[in-house]
């Protein structure tokens, strides 16, 4: 199954009030276990952001390199850092999109058609970037087809 990541309103290059103030502010999902590797870095002003990930699924038990987490407590981390000249990132914060969330009839037509988005916005209440635990009506979960891959029986309507 493939999960997509779609976001949009994202704050900015810049963001903070008096102390601190980020700049050249970047976001990415974080790979499991190694902190300092990141898929698809996106700039904080882009209009929208996408992320794919590859996943296997065992009942509702969703896995993969970009999956953190136990069993029943299976999130996806979105990492928020900044850029230096070098290109150095270096976090600040994180968000977690709880994957337990899903609702159940999601998940299962999601392993059935091979697609499980969510749908969100990485800019909270002030302005800043997204952080802390991100859970339904913040992000919102669907169902839909995936592309047909090499090996896989095509799916019949």
């Amino acid at each position: 199954m493939l999960l997509r990541i779609d976001a949009d309103v994202l704050p900015g290059l810049t963001v903070g009030g008096e102390d601190p103030v980020y700049r050249n502010v970047h976001v990415a999902v974080q790979r499991r276990g190694r902190p300092a590797e990141l898929l698809d870095l996106q700039p904080g002003d882009a209009p929208h952001a996408t992320w794919t990930l590859e996943c296997t699924t065992t009942g509702m038990d969703v896995r993969g390199p970009y999956v953190q987490g136990r069993p029943g407590e299976r999130f996806i981390y979105l990492s928020w850092g900044t850029v230096d000249e070098a290109g150095t990132f270096t976090m600040f914060r994180r968000a977690k999109l709880m994957l337990d969330a899903v609702p159940t009839e999601i998940l299962d037509a999601a392993v059935r058609d091979g697609l499980l988005a969510g749908r969100l916005g990485l800019t909270d209440g002030r302005g800043m970037p997204l952080c802390a635990r991100v859970v339904p009506p913040r992000i919102t979960w669907t169902a839909e087809r995936g592309p047909v891959r090499a090996g896989q029986v095509g799916r019949v309507s």
